[in-house]
């Protein structure tokens, strides 16, 4: 067949399984890839409604995929076919200082495939070898599908510098705070988790919170203080105005905020508290391959069940359902099943 299947978003509205050219053979150093599940993310909810700051629309989603090696190009000896493998989405220069300083995720010209670029909510895809990581034997595809959300996590708790002891506040238990939380018992001592949702907050608990509060009890901050005893680290997951004043106020004296949600655009901090407090305020982008090995050496280690996060599973013939499910707050980590052509 010269054509395949892709996913086109225009917009929340507008989400179409359309015909495309199927991608030429992989060259010197690439992978022809056939998907099989492909994650949906608030990156992708909020890009087809317009809201997203650096996606533009229409875009081909899909940055989150497991998949199958059809092919590999020239030079490619470490994987062959029938290899089940993780994308690793970014794309990078690997020429500006921080790619040369291995921070190739805050890349110059960093672009993101199935973001800025055609991604793999399709039937195939082509890309680098060194964008592609093997799933371990015994690792379902849907446990696989966590790593690179996870990915994001792992990443942002190594950058704040967690460890053992550490106390902290995770904001916002969606997919992202359910999985940075998951991320930091691994070495914190206390990890308390806010949600306005009672669901949310009981899947926190049964992923191993100490405490889950709700964000919107006039009383938070006390509460919190007292399973606390003062914030190491706040991740705020949610980056609006009023998670961002939340997040100051709950984190101790010299403690750090990390800001890893997406704001959809300028949000006002309190900066007084910060100037007083001496409070690090720093943001975290996504992840390096130490951060992806880690997700993966996190979910072989049973951290998580599959069944506990993935919420919905839809062909990808229904593609825009899934998208609409994504969106549903009740829902953690919708999945698209590529499966083959009819």
């Amino acid at each position: 067949m010269n054509t395949m299947r892709q996913v086109v978003v225009t917009s929340s509205e507008d989400i179409r399984v359309v015909e495309v050219p199927r991608p030429a053979p992989p060259g010197a150093g690439q992978v022809l890839v056939a998907s099989r599940l492909v994650g949906i993310c608030g990156t992708d909810v909020h890009a087809a409604a317009g809201h997203h700051p650096f996606i533009d629309r229409p875009y081909r989603p899909g940055h989150e995929v497991v998949g199958v090696v059809e092919q590999v190009g020239d030079g490619v000896t470490d994987l062959a076919a029938g290899d089940r493998v993780v994308l690793e989405p970014n794309l990078t220069c690997g020429e500006c200082r921080q790619c040369r300083d291995g921070r190739y995720n805050i890349c110059r010209k960093l672009a993101v495939f199935g973001c800025q670029t055609p991604g793999g909510m399709g039937d195939v895809f082509v890309v680098a070898r060194d964008r592609l990581h093997r799933i371990p034997d015994g690792m379902s595809d849907e446990l696989a599908a966590l790593v690179e959300p996870l990915a994001t996590p792992v990443h942002a708790v190594r950058r704040a510098g967690v460890r053992a002891g550490s106390r902290v506040a995770v904001l916002g238990a969606g997919p992202i705070g359910l999985l940075v939380l998951v991320a930091a018992k691994r070495g914190a001592e206390v990890v308390v988790v806010t949600d306005v949702l009672p669901e949310k907050l009981d899947r926190a608990r049964r992923l191993g919170a100490d405490e889950a509060l709700r964000a919107d009890a006039p009383d938070l901050v006390e509460r919190a203080a007292a399973v606390l005893k003062g914030a190491d680290v706040v991740f705020d997951c949610v980056a609006a105005a009023g998670s961002m004043a939340q997040a100051v106020e709950l984190v101790d004296k010299g403690g750090t905020v990390m800001v890893v949600g997406i704001a959809p655009g300028p949000t006002s901090i309190p900066l007084h508290l910060v100037q007083d407090r001496e409070i690090s305020v720093i943001g975290s982008l996504m992840y390096v391959r130490e951060d992806v090995e880690q997700a993966i050496a996190l979910l072989s280690s049973g951290a998580v069940a599959a069944d506990e996060l993935v919420t919905a599973v839809y062909p990808l013939d229904r593609a825009a359902e899934a998208f609409a499910a994504s969106a549903d707050p009740q829902q953690v980590k919708v999945l698209v099943s590529v499966g083959d052509p009819a």
